[in-house]
């Protein structure tokens, strides 16, 4: 008998978590893609193309514990059991400026909240249920700015808070550890999406990270084969 492996996606409509949902339903998981309302349509056009046995879209504030909960039952309902696996790749980046030049807090609260916000709600929603079982495998996004902050100069807030992101699914994954589940983050450089194609048109987007080669990473360690493999952060940087 086949293990039913279902798969949370946060950020599930973006480029990446569209694109890592078509790699993992390929490969026999069935996924769960979680997004905002505002990808509602996003969210019903992948489920149709991945089929409806294979996935469920759930919108929702995914940085509230409500969300979350009504997430997992639509999941277990819909899917036939709990996610098994997640991959928590909601979140953005607001620009900014220099913090001695800011004359406001919304760019630091944008990004604690997509970014922090939203980890720490996946990881308190999921992990329960992955300890109860004794398995159970996740992985965070993190950013090559929370090893090398210098680069986020002009944008400290999305580096604080990827930094953030990383050190606690490094906390989380020796939590759990002994009861089998395990945590890891890839670090990616820029994406190759097409938001970043748009908004950066000069650059030589061949040099950045495939969303397939992404997609392959995280695969890697949510699967059996990165078993031994827990605490990581992953570089994946390309060559930018």
């Amino acid at each position: 008998m086949t293990t039913l492996r279902i798969c949370a996606i946060t950020g599930g409509a973006g480029a990446l978590g569209s694109a890592l949902a078509a790699h993992l339903v390929a490969r026999g998981y069935r996924v769960a893609l979680l997004d905002t309302d505002r990808s509602q349509e996003r969210l019903r056009a992948i489920v149709e193309k991945l089929g409806k046995d294979n996935a469920i879209g759930v919108t929702g504030d995914f940085a509230t514990t409500d969300a979350w909960t009504r997430a997992l039952a639509s999941t277990q309902k819909a899917l036939g059991a709990l996610p098994t696996h997640a991959a928590l790749i909601a979140g953005g980046y607001a620009g900014g400026a220099p913090i001695h030049e800011a004359t406001d807090d919304a760019v630091y609260e944008r990004m604690m909240t997509s970014n922090v916000d939203t980890a720490y709600h996946a990881l308190r929603a999921l992990l329960p249920g992955m300890v109860a079982k004794n398995a159970g495998s996740i992985v965070v996004i993190g950013s090559r700015a929370a090893e090398r902050p210098w680069t986020s100069a002009g944008a400290a807030a999305y580096g604080a808070s990827k930094a953030a992101v990383v050190a606690m699914a490094e906390a989380a994954s020796a939590e759990v550890l002994e009861h089998g589940v395990r945590v890891n983050a890839i670090l990616p450089s820029t994406m190759d999406t097409p938001a970043n194609r748009a908004s950066m048109p000069k650059a030589d987007p061949s040099r950045w990270v495939s969303l397939e080669s992404a997609s392959s990473v995280i695969a890697f360690l949510l699967s059996d084969d990165a078993r031994d493999v827990s605490g990581a952060a992953l570089p994946v940087y390309g060559r930018a």
